[in-house]
């Protein structure tokens, strides 16, 4: 191991995370495991790259120094970010896994006992059936979540990082809330909430931000494609904030008009989930509970809107193609999990189908403590409400219409001075 100190952490985190792989290596009697998921191989080295498409993985000994097999092309972000000194690169021209291979075979390890995460994303059936008909000697076993073991609880110092990224998120739902009016597009309150978030010191995030209006919040994970908002209508937003690949992310709505009966209601009852969530959260209580806590609350509604989700997951290292480390643990029914401290959820008490056609949230991002909860935001839970916004329609386009007639005068003031000065002079 190269001990640097210009990772996102110390140097002797990096040791503790590894170490205590290590110890779990040993319980599942291992001489080795394969890590090939982008947020695992963060996690342990520091390493990224938007080039994670492309065959890589971190191989961890028992005892002997860790390896990485990366394309070539990736092989400088090793040198550049990480503590890991020995990597074997491969060509564009192909030979991914029997590079694997061959330095299993190079370090010792090929016949012996080697865990590999069958269920990640970026190791393929076609390639894990290649190194199971080509490493014979050995022993391969699934290792699937022997890393997340280590990252489903956040170190004091991954929860900082979070904070980082909770200023960035908070950054861009104001923008993006300010940039919200009728007359506006979805485009541009998108571009508001990227430039918020990127100024605040955010880098780019594992989902740009969820930017619907009207009827369109109906419509799941859908984002902006450059419909006007009209007056009268609601605003759905959903930021996530992200420094060296942790996040943290927020819901929030923005009424552009009277708020409705509701949409009030809506509101209240949102808050009220939230509110309980900090009452009642606490180490040893199983996320099934928890699910119920908040679902109880959303559901006993007579506005006729489901919380058709799970109502919360963890959320933390991420890289596209979702910001959620959901499937190590998802608030929902019927699962056995239990909270711990250092866990951080985003929780989404949100209300699909108000009056039948508007969906709408407000969510927050906490951790757990050892004697219960607390947010990364201090940003206000309410509706944004925005009045009199048909008013503000009519005077923007009014303002449009002289814009474009004095356009259309200065055109013919312009053709009329070209028309004269090419005339012929006496």
């Amino acid at each position: 191991m190269i001990q640097r100190d210009d990772m996102t952490f110390p140097f002797e985190e990096y040791e503790r995370r590894l170490g205590e792989l290590r110890t779990r290596i040993a319980e599942r009697h291992l001489d080795a495991v394969v890590i090939t998921d982008p947020e695992n191989i963060m996690y342990l080295t520091d390493y990224q790259t938007t080039g994670y498409s492309f065959f890589q993985a971190l191989v961890v000994p028992l005892e002997q120094e860790p390896f990485m097999i990366t394309r070539a092309m990736e092989e400088s972000n090793v040198f550049a970010r990480t503590w890991v000194e020995r990597t074997r690169p491969y060509p564009d021209t192909g030979g991914a896994i029997q590079m694997l291979v061959d330095a299993l075979r190079e370090f010792g390890l090929a016949n012996k006992r080697i865990g590999y995460e069958r269920n990640s994303y970026f190791f393929p059936a076609y390639q894990q059936d290649f190194i199971h008909t080509t490493l014979t000697d050995g022993k391969l076993l699934d290792c699937f979540g022997i890393v997340e073991e280590g990252r489903v609880c956040k170190s004091p110092l991954e929860i900082d990082v979070m904070r980082k990224a909770a200023r960035a998120t908070e950054a861009g739902m104001q923008a993006g809330i300010e940039a919200c009016k009728a007359g506006a597009t979805e485009n541009e309150i998108g571009a508001a909430i990227s430039a918020g978030m990127f100024r605040a010191g955010g880098e780019p995030p594992a989902v740009m931000p969820y930017v619907t209006s009207g009827p369109r919040t109906m419509i799941g994970h859908a984002t902006w494609e450059g419909r006007v908002v009209q007056p009268g209508e609601h605003v759905f937003l959903e930021v996530g904030g992200c420094y060296r690949r942790y996040h943290t992310a927020m819901m929030r709505t923005v009424v552009l008009g009277d708020l409705t009966d509701s949409m009030y209601k809506a509101q209240e009852k949102m808050k009220q989930a939230l509110s309980m969530v900090h009452n009642y959260f606490q180490p040893g209580m199983t996320v099934s509970d928890a699910d119920n806590l908040i679902r109880n609350i959303i559901s006993d509604n007579d506005i006729g809107a489901r919380l058709v989700t799970r109502s919360g997951y963890a959320i933390g290292i991420a890289f596209p193609p979702s910001w959620d480390e959901g499937y190590m643990v998802s608030l929902k029914q019927g699962e056995s999990a239990v909270l711990k401290e250092g866990m951080t959820f985003h929780i989404i008490p949100w209300m699909w189908g108000v009056d039948g056609d508007k969906t709408c949230g407000i969510s927050d991002t906490i951790h757990v403590t050892s004697e219960g909860c607390e947010s990364f935001f201090s940003v206000d839970q309410d509706f944004t409400v925005k009045p009199d916004q048909g008013s503000s329609i009519a005077k923007l386009d009014s303002h449009r219409n002289k814009s474009e007639k004095a356009d259309s005068k200065s055109d013919k003031k312009a053709k009329a001075s070209s028309a004269e000065s090419s005339e012929p002079q006496s």
